[in-house]
Formats: structure tokens, sequence, C-alpha cells
């Protein structure tokens, strides 16, 4: 992907767009995407597959504007959700729904009566009780839910704990020792088609040798499963690809890894299903922040800005990295060593530890970098802070594709 953000005359941009004219006109914090990266991201997918069935079907977790959604809807892309509330921003956006895959450990009836009701693709199950729960409401009903069972391959993705999924000690998917009694317990419940296998082992890998050693697993899980008479039609290799954050690190080839996946599967008729998420929209973003003050104490240097945890929660929860940019570029003859830190009244609220950088000045705009995954979506009132906007950049043009919120926001459904 061509880098979505540049320097042209010591102004960062977005394609053509000075961010530095967004933040005049939107004022900061402010997340900007980057609408063409989106794009060329989704189409590198789906073009690696070439003739062979398939969906990429983009994780809403990762970023859930309803601009975004609707962007990838245009353009073919299909939805993996997690949530009753993600199944209703995508259909808001025009998804559609026989286009959508339902993941998740905790979907509550409600929720399946809902993804039912619009007719989704498919449900990426996860436990025995949660089939029991699919085939009450499927019968209820009068409908086939699609089922897919979610295997726990226990393999390690070497990734943050707190976004590994596939080892036997996490919460999700079905231990691969059981799924064949599960699956033949489960084919004989009313309102189900099991037809598929999913498979997800976490997020931000860099390194694709895990998810291959996954998927040869599963692909020998559904050759035993097809001996004992299941139709198994669907291979779900979930998502996971990583982006870099910093210096030294680098993504991996997302045509390779496709083109990978379907050599292993290949003479297996199988339709498969991709669900990327932060590898479609992480690159494509960031947050504007503007510097408050500058404060030096005996043991430290702190640039504040006005951004915090409550906007960007990454650094804080994973101890996550972002690149810092100065949105005009300046002599960085004097560079500090420093924490960047926001308002919000916790040691915890930061957004770069230690970070060698140009001398800053009150008033000047930065941008945290590769913020467009995991950014919004986790963001909170905390402090009874307003969530930020958030603007879309598509070639030469922008727009504000989600207001910041104002204090009555904050209040708003509240009685006294």
């Amino acid at each position: 992907m061509s880098q979505p953000f540049s320097y042209l005359q010591d102004q960062l941009c977005c394609g053509e767009v000075r961010l530095a004219d967004i933040a005049a006109r939107v004022g900061t914090p402010a997340y900007v995407y980057s609408a063409d990266a989106i794009v060329q991201r989704y189409r590198e997918y789906d073009e690696a597959f070439g003739g062979v069935p398939h969906q990429v079907c983009y994780a809403v977790k990762a970023n859930s504007n309803l601009a975004i959604l609707s962007l990838l809807a245009r353009n073919g892309a299909g939805f993996d959700i997690v949530s009753g509330g993600e199944l209703f921003r995508v259909l808001k956006a025009g998804g559609d729904p026989r286009r959508i895959v339902f993941s998740g450990v905790g979907k509550t009836e409600a929720e399946i009566d809902y993804a039912l009701s619009e007719g989704i693709l498919s449900f990426n199950c996860e436990s025995d009780a949660e089939l029991d729960a699919l085939s009450r409401v499927a019968t209820r009903r009068g409908r086939e839910a699609n089922v897919a069972l979610r295997v726990n391959p226990d393999v390690d993705a070497v990734t943050h704990p707190y976004i590994s999924t596939g080892l036997r000690e996490n919460k999700f998917g079905i231990d691969i020792a059981e799924v064949e009694a599960v699956y033949g317990r489960a084919a004989r419940l009313p309102g189900l088609a099991l037809n598929g296998v999913s498979c997800h082992i976490g997020s931000q890998l860099l390194d694709t040798r895990p998810l291959i050693e996954a998927l040869e697993k599963v692909l020998a899980l559904i050759e035993r499963l097809r001996a004992a008479g299941h139709p198994i039609r669907h291979l779900d290799v979930g998502g996971g690809l990583g982006v870099p954050y910093q210096e030294g690190e680098s993504s991996p080839d997302i045509g390779r890894f496709v083109r990978t996946v379907c050599e292993r599967a290949a003479g297996r008729d199988l339709e498969i299903t991709v669900e990327p998420g932060r590898s479609m929209v992480g690159e494509a973003g960031v947050l504007m922040t503007q510097v408050l003050y500058t404060k030096r104490t005996t043991a430290k240097e702190f640039v504040i800005v006005d951004a915090a945890m409550n906007d960007l929660i990454r650094p804080s929860l994973y101890r996550a990295y972002h690149g810092i940019l100065p949105v005009t570029r300046r002599d960085a003859s004097s560079m500090v060593l420093a924490d960047v830190v926001g308002p919000v009244c916790e040691s915890g609220d930061f957004l770069a530890k230690d970070r060698q950088m140009p001398r800053m000045d009150s008033g000047e705009v930065l941008a945290i970098a590769t913020a467009g995954a995991y950014g919004f979506v986790q963001a909170s009132n905390y402090n009874t802070r307003p969530r930020v906007a958030e603007v879309l950049v598509e070639g030469s043009a922008w727009r504000v594709v989600r207001e910041r919120e104002s204090y009555e926001d904050l209040v708003r459904g509240e009685v006294i």
C-alpha cells in the first residue's frame, strides 16, 4: 500500500489534503482517514484470490465509522460482526446481510434473533451452549442458520496476550480435540445447517507462520469431519495480519498470504473467508492533536497535548507504540526526550514514553500515526471529555464523517 500520509513542502498531507487545513477547520483532537488507502487495501485482499470462491469480510470492530463501512460496502466487501450494534451499523451503511458473518463468544438470543431476521450469511459458533441457543431461536423463527464452528487450534500467535485468541487457555473457540464430538451433536440440532469451520488465533501478527500452522490443523480437521459425513463447504481463516507501528517492523505480504491459503486449501472445494480489520484500516488513519503546554520536571520532560487515553487507549492499554509526526515539519536540530501525555487525571494517560522528538511549542499540531484501527472505536467519555471528530479524505476532498460531541451530547439520555 502506498503511504497515505506524507510530507509535501514540509506539510503533512493525506493524499492531496494538508492536515493543517483540516485542523484549522475542524479543530483537534480529530481522527483523519484515507478512503483511497482503505479501498486499495481491500482490493489487495480481494484480487489475491483470483478465481477462488471467497469472501473478504471486514472486521467491523477495527473501525466502525458509517462512512468507512459504506465505502467498503460499495466496493463489494462483506463484514465480520461481533454484536447486534455492529450489525445495525453495517445495515445502516448499506452492507449486504448475505455477506455478513457473526462471530464472538457471547451472542445474546436477542442478537441472534436480529441477525436471523436480517438473513445474514453465517454464524461462527464457539460453544455447545451457543449452538443450543442458536437452535432454539432459529426453530422459533422458522429459519435455518448457517453455522461454522470456531476452532481453537492451540497455536501461539506470538502477539500481545490481550489479543491472542488461539491458545487453549483463551476464551475463544472450541478445543480442536473436541470439535468432532461437538459437530456430531450439533448436526442433530434443529434449525442449524452446519457447513463450515472457522479459526482466528490473534491480532497484529507480523509473521504468518502461526496462521499457516493453524490452517494446516484446520484443513486436517475438515478432512476428518467430511469422512464422518459432515458437508463442510466453508473455511473461515479469520484475520490477524498486522501493520508496522514502528521503524524496523514490516507488514506481511497480503497477496502471498492469501495465495498460500488458497494453495493449501486447493482441491477441497471450499469457499474461503478472510476477516481483515487492522490491516485494512490501521495505516489509513492518524489522530491529530495540538500541543497545549510543555513541562519540565527534575526527572522528565513532558509534552502535554489535547488528546488523551480516552481518545486513543492503545498506548495505555497495550503499551503500544505509535509514531508521532509534526503536521508542519520543522528544524529537528533541537531535540528532546519527552513523554507525550494528555489531560486525563491518570499517570497512565500517555501517547508516548521517552520519545526522541523535536522540541515543541504550544499550538503546534502533531499526528499520531497508524491510528485507523482500534482508535475511535475504543474511545470513551472518561473525565467527561467529548469524543472527537472523524474526517474522511477522498482524493482532493475531505468531509467530517462524525461530528465532535458537545457537552449536551455528554448528558443526553440522563435524568436527574
